[in-house]
């Protein structure tokens, strides 16, 4: 392992580098082709203000929970509080996303630990094996599979809840 493939002092994976990040930037390349519907509601992409350069930035993100009546996005961090999208929607947290071929603007609320444990087992219910691989990825324990060893992983995942502006859609 070289030493920008460790991981993180706190057991995360590092950023992806090389052809790894392409790799995962690619999904941005899709939805700028107007292809996002082929991700249905799984990912989306979220357009965010970078907070030292003030620059547009984009990331696609897995949604964790999807709640249409409420207008809302759940979103977790899996490189932790330290991932610039993370960090930029703490500095600036109305945004807009793209879901699909529709754009949101939204307000991103960060969640307790206590809530991203609930998210987490719930996730873990919902999608067991993506759930176990996405917890040894990131360097949790979960060996025993219980709810309890869910929600111990999920207390140290940062979550956010996207909050639609009026349910409304962006053009």
């Amino acid at each position: 392992m070289t030493t920008s493939q460790q991981p993180t002092g706190d057991g995360r994976p590092p950023l992806p580098r090389g052809w790894r990040r392409r790799l995962a930037r690619l999904p941005i390349t899709v939805y700028r082709m107007g292809l996002g519907p082929v991700f249905g509601g799984r990912l989306l992409l979220l357009h965010h203000t970078g907070r030292i350069s003030g620059l547009p930035r984009r990331v696609t993100l897995e949604v964790v929970e999807h709640d249409p009546v409420g207008g809302t996005w759940t979103l977790a961090s899996g490189f932790g509080p330290e991932a610039a999208w993370y960090r930029n929607l703490r500095a600036a947290p109305k945004t807009t996303v793209q879901v699909g071929n529709r754009r949101y603007a939204v307000t991103a609320h960060f969640l307790s630990a206590q809530e991203g444990g609930e998210i987490m087992a719930r996730y873990a219910s919902a999608r067991p094996r993506t759930a176990r691989r996405l917890c040894a990825f990131m360097g949790l324990d979960v060996s025993d599979g219980s709810g309890d060893a869910y929600r111990r992983a999920g207390r140290r995942i940062p979550f956010v809840r996207l909050q639609a502006s009026c349910g409304q859609d962006v053009r």
